[in-house]
């Protein structure tokens, strides 16, 4: 079966996995993902991840899901881009999440980063979800 939405996949197992309150989540691997979950783990929206290649090329990543006084820390978690509409925003034009209490995860021609780190650093691209 192929999958038209690896992000949102992913984004979808990590809202499951919190309302379920498990602690653990897998999905399959890619850089795509992995660049993701790198910037929800430097701005402490997950606890880390780490990645397990079987053989014949394919690999897991098991995402650690963090929790605050029993409730989730990731209250929303929401694709913005989607394969039908792709969302591109400039520097000037990046949207703020609740006022900046959440961010906005972007792909950029300088990697994946948070909006914060797109506004430092001058530079636009596709907004790839919200989290707050």
């Amino acid at each position: 079966m192929s999958m038209n939405d690896p992000i949102g996949d992913m984004l979808t197992r990590i809202r499951n996995g919190l309302m379920r309150g498990k602690g653990k989540v897998a999905t399959p691997a890619s850089n795509l993902r992995a660049s993701v979950l790198d910037v929800l783990e430097a701005e402490g929206y997950i606890r880390g991840y780490s990645r397990t290649d079987f053989g014949n090329g394919k690999a897991e990543i098991e995402i650690e899901l963090k929790y605050f006084e029993g409730a989730p820390v990731i209250r929303e978690i929401t694709r913005i881009s989607k394969p039908g509409r792709r969302v591109y925003s400039s520097v000037k034009n990046l949207p703020r999440v609740a006022n900046g209490l959440g961010i906005s995860i972007l792909s950029t021609p300088q990697g994946v980063m948070a909006d914060h780190d797109a506004r430092d650093k001058n530079v636009g691209g596709e907004v790839l979800c919200q989290i707050f």
